[in-house]
Parts: structure tokens; C-alpha cells; sequence
């Protein structure tokens, strides 16, 4: 995309600073799964990210998040106030974090065109999604790379995942929450911050701990949908609904695909009848019934779809749709999803 020469220099003048700087907090070792390397001083950041090589040689000061999901962990690790704008929300931040939210410009709801983010002079760019720095979303890593901008992509959404084809991608191997773990890890690091990610991570895993204590769900049978009522879009095996199935023990209804987010006719669904509906409650309007009270609208008045068990019996489990995507707050979804199945008389 065209853009002005004057600010192509600006961006190149930032960026090119911060990734001479050199100066930074104390090193931390590199996160599980991660191929990392800097300075005995910590800095430069190298870390083989998805494939690419990354480099930030200062700690960040005007970072761009242009996913939610990546958004909310620099928000956690309190970076408000390095953090030059975001992009491409699907709920409410999450709660506790309105405050420092609100001090970040929202530079789009959806994608932001690439010369929007170059107007808000990133140092650093970061993203959950392989399609938000690739054609089709805000630009391809290269291009932010080649104004010195250094990019940085969840590994949940590349390691084990082969996003070749149409879709949402198919998981080669399950994704656990130690991708999550090592983005925040990442993250924290390239902030010259690890001690708060390392805390981070450990409250997330004391919640994971907590909420299958005691979990007896062995036989329930689970159906997460994301969006959409005329081609419904279910959670596959081994995405972050599978996080959430493994550590409670249930079984996911379609976990015989491997496509992250397929789309699947209804009639299969009653076919399978679920115990329980794990639906997203999305503020966007991208599709059809993004709500959790338009989706039970659908399922309720549905010829198909009311009459399958979980609909009769109203077994419903409202998520955000940051808690069915690979995010810290896919925590609140193993949470959210034990308390309903208790609450259904569903553990032994």
C-alpha cells in the first residue's frame, strides 16, 4: 500500500533506533519451546519466532497489538502505557483491565488498513493470528520488517499448525496451554519484563489447577460454537476448546477433525447431540448470530436444533470469544465450563 515518503522516514528513523539501542533490563532464560539468544545484558532480543527471526534490540515504547488476544497479555504484564495502539476486537477487554485499556488508542474494531498502523509509528508489532500479518488482514510481516519494524506472531497459531489451506488452519498436533505460556514468556522478555511474565504465568496455571481439582466429567459430551447460524463454525479437536475439554476430561463432539474452526451443517450437530453448549458471546458483527442470545434465539426456534438435549434442558455455557480462541483467558474458559457442568449436575 502507498504511503507518503516524509513518514516512511519517520517510521525508519524510530524503528531503526530501537533496534540499535541495546539498552534493557537484566536476561532472563528463553521460554520453553522458544529458540532465543541475547547479550549478557538481555539485549539484543533474538528469538526464532514461527519461522522468522526476530531481533528488538531495546524494549518496545511504541508497540501496535493488532489482535485482541495479544493485546490483553501486554496489557497483563502493565504495559499500557508502551503501547501505541490495538486492533481487531471480539469482546469487552477483559475485566480489570478497562482502565488500561482506555489510556491505548483502538486504531480499528476490525483490521486496520497497514497505512493506519504506520500512522500510529510502531517500534514493535505484535499479533495473535497468521492471517492479521498476511494478505487479507493488515500486511504481511515482511513489509513491517523491511521499514525496521520487528513483528512478532503467537506460536499457538504456527507451532503444530498448518494454515496452507482455505479456513482456519488444521492442527498437525494438539495445542496445550505452554504455547500460551510461551508467548507471554516472549512478550515479557522483549519488554524487558520477565519477571512479570513469569508471575503471570503462574497465576494462569494456579487457575487451570484449580478449576479441575476435583473435576469428575468423565462421559460428558461438549459442542463449542463460535459464529455464524447459516454455516456454523465448531470447534475441531485440538484448538483451544481442546485445551479445555482435555484438563476437564470431557469429550468434544467433533473432536474427529483436526480443522481448527470447521463448518458443519446442523443436521450433523443434532446427529451428535451434546450434553452441554459451550457458545461465544461475541460483541463484533461480522456474521450471523455473533451474540450468545441470537445463538439461542437460533437453536431455541430452529426446527432441526430444539429439540436436541442440550437445548431442551437449556445446558448452555456462555464464553467470550477471546476464552474459545488460544489466550490467557482460555483460563476463563476451562474455569467457566467446570462451574456449568457442576452446576448441571454433570460431574460424578
Amino acid at each position: 500500500m502507498p504511503f507518503a515518503p516524509p513518514f516512511r522516514s519517520a517510521v525508519l528513523l524510530v524503528a531503526g533506533a530501537v533496534l540499535v539501542a541495546g539498552c534493557g533490563s537484566g536476561g532472563a532464560p528463553a521460554p520453553s519451546g522458544a529458540k532465543a539468544e541475547g547479550t549478557a545484558a538481555g539485549r539484543p532480543v533474538r528469538l526464532d519466532n514461527c519461522g522468522q527471526r526476530v531481533e528488538v534490540g531495546s524494549p518496545p515504547r511504541r508497540a501496535v497489538a493488532l489482535d485482541q488476544g495479544s493485546a490483553e497479555i501486554l496489557l497483563s504484564l502493565g504495559l499500557a502505557d508502551r503501547m501505541a495502539g490495538t486492533a481487531t476486537w471480539t469482546d469487552p477487554v477483559l475485566e480489570g483491565l478497562e482502565k488500561a485499556n482506555a489510556k491505548v488508542p483502538r486504531l480499528a474494531d476490525r483490521y486496520p488498513s497497514f497505512e493506519k498502523v504506520l500512522g500510529a509509528e510502531p517500534d514493535f508489532v505484535s499479533a495473535s493470528f497468521l492471517y492479521t500479518l498476511g494478505k487479507g488482514g493488515v500486511a504481511p510481516r515482511e513489509r513491517f520488517e523491511e521499514l525496521g519494524v520487528p513483528t512478532y506472531l503467537s506460536p499457538s497459531d504456527c507451532v503444530g499448525k498448518d494454515n496452507s489451506g482455505d479456513g482456519d488452519g488444521v492442527r498437525t498436533e494438539p495445542l496445550t496451554m505452554d504455547a500460551v505460556y510461551g508467548e507471554v514468556r516472549d512478550l515479557a522478555r522483549i519488554f524487558g519484563v520477565p519477571e512479570r511474565g513469569e508471575k503471570l504465568v503462574g497465576e494462569l496455571r494456579a487457575r487451570v489447577e484449580k478449576a479441575r481439582t476435583g473435576a469428575d466429567f468423565g462421559g460428558a459430551s461438549v459442542l463449542y460454537w463460535f459464529s455464524d447460524s447459516r454455516g456454523p463454525y465448531m470447534a475441531g479437536c485440538c484448538g483451544a476448546p481442546g485445551i479445555v475439554s482435555d484438563a476437564l476430561g470431557v469429550k468434544n463432539v467433533f473432536d474427529d477433525t483436526k480443522e481448527e474452526w470447521p463448518q458443519i451443517n446442523w443436521e450433523t450437530v443434532v446427529d451428535r447431540d451434546p450434553d452441554v453448549l459451550v457458545i461465544a458471546d461475541l460483541t463484533r458483527r461480522a456474521q450471523s448470530a455473533e451474540s450468545a442470545a441470537k445463538k439461542i434465539e437460533f437453536l431455541e426456534s430452529h426446527p432441526v436444533t430444539r429439540n436436541m438435549t442440550a437445548v431442551r434442558k437449556k445446558r448452555y455455557v456462555l464464553l467470550s470469544g477471546q476464552a474459545m480462541n488460544p489466550t490467557i483467558r482460555t483460563v476463563e474458559g476451562v474455569e467457566k465450563v467446570a462451574a456449568a457442568l457442576r452446576a448441571y449436575g454433570l460431574a460424578k
